[in-house]
C-alpha cells in the first residue's frame, strides 16, 4: 500500500483517535472533559494537540505552545542517526538542533547519548518557550543545553560535530495537498519553505560550513521529490559527500551531508 506524506495523512482512522485519546490522556477513565475533547477532534483538531503531548523516542514532548507535531518519519531517521553517532565514539559531542520547533530531536539526542550537549535554535518565540518546557519535563541537565532565538544561523556561534535539522520544506504551490487539520492548526512557518520548498534549505547549506567542525556531519529531513535538487545544492556549496536515506515507508526522507 502506498504511504502518503505525514503532512497529507495525519489523522488516525475513525474511532482510533477516540481510543488513542482515551488511552493516552484519560487512562481509560472518562470525565466531563472527554466529550469536549472528542468534539475538538471531530472538528478537525489534531489528536496530539488534544492529548497535549507526543512521545518521541521515549521522551515526552509537550505540545502546549502548538509547535509542529513530531512525525513518525522524523522519529525513524533520528533513531538511525543516533546509532551512527554512537558508532563513531567521539569523546565529546556538540550538536546543533536548528529549526528546533518542539525540541524533540535535541531532547532525544541528550536522552540517548550520554556525552552529548545540544544548542537548540529557532526563530519563533513560541518554539523557544516550548523547548524550555520540554527540557524541564524530560529533566535535561542545564549544563547540557543552550536555547537561542535565531533565524537560521544569525545568533548561533561556535562549531559543532553534528547539525540536525527538520526545516520547513513543503512547497507553497503544494499547500492544497496538505490536509485541513495540518493547514488549519499547525504553524505554517514550520511547514512551508517558499515556492519550491527549498528556501530555508538553501539558506542553511550556504552557511553551514562555518558551523561544522572537522569531519562534521549534517543530518537533514526533506520532501522526497526534493532529492535531485538537494543533491545539486550540496555540490554547489562544496560539501564533500552525500548519503541519501529512505524512511520506514521506503521513501527518500533524509540525508547525511559530510563537510
Amino acid at each position: 500500500m502506498k504511504q502518503k506524506s505525514s503532512f497529507q495523512n495525519t489523522c488516525l482512522p475513525a474511532g482510533r483517535e477516540e481510543y488513542w485519546l482515551l488511552k493516552e490522556k484519560y487512562h481509560f477513565l472518562k470525565d466531563k472533559h472527554f466529550q469536549q475533547d472528542i468534539n475538538r477532534i471531530r472538528q478537525g483538531e489534531p489528536v496530539d494537540y488534544v492529548i497535549g503531548f507526543k512521545k518521541f523516542l521515549g521522551c515526552i514532548i509537550d505540545l502546549s505552545k502548538r509547535p509542529l507535531i513530531p512525525r513518525a518519519e522524523t522519529e525513524f531517521w533520528v533513531k538511525e542517526a543516533i546509532a551512527i553517532i554512537k558508532q563513531e565514539k567521539r569523546k565529546t559531542i556538540k550538536v546543533l538542533d536548528i529549526f528546533s520547533g518542539s525540541g524533540c530531536i535535541g531532547i532525544a539526542l541528550i536522552a540517548k547519548i550520554s556525552n552529548a550537549t545540544v544548542v537548540f535554535a529557532d526563530k519563533s518565540q513560541n518554539a523557544i518557550e516550548q523547548i524550555k518546557i520540554n527540557a524541564t519535563i524530560n529533566h535535561l541537565p542545564q549544563k547540557k543545553i543552550k536555547i537561542v532565538m535565531s533565524d537560521v544561523f544569525n545568533n548561533v556561534s561556535g562549531r559543532f560535530d553534528y547539525i540536525f535539522l527538520n526545516p520547513p520544506y513543503i512547497p507553497v504551490k503544494n499547500k492544497k495537498k496538505v490536509v485541513a487539520s495540518v493547514f488549519s492548526y499547525e504553524p505554517k512557518s514550520a511547514l512551508f519553505g517558499g515556492s519550491d520548498g527549498l528556501f530555508y534549505i538553501k539558506k542553511f547549506l550556504s552557511q553551514a560550513h562555518h558551523f561544522l567542525d572537522k569531519q562534521g556531519k549534517i543530518f537533514m529531513e526533506f520532501d522526497p521529490p526534493q532529492k535531485p535538487a538537494i543533491g545539486k545544492l550540496v555540490q554547489k556549496y562544496g560539501y564533500h559527500k552525500t548519503e541519501f536515506k529512505k524512511d520506514q515507508y521506503n521513501k527518500w526522507r533524509w540525508v547525511i551531508i559530510h563537510d
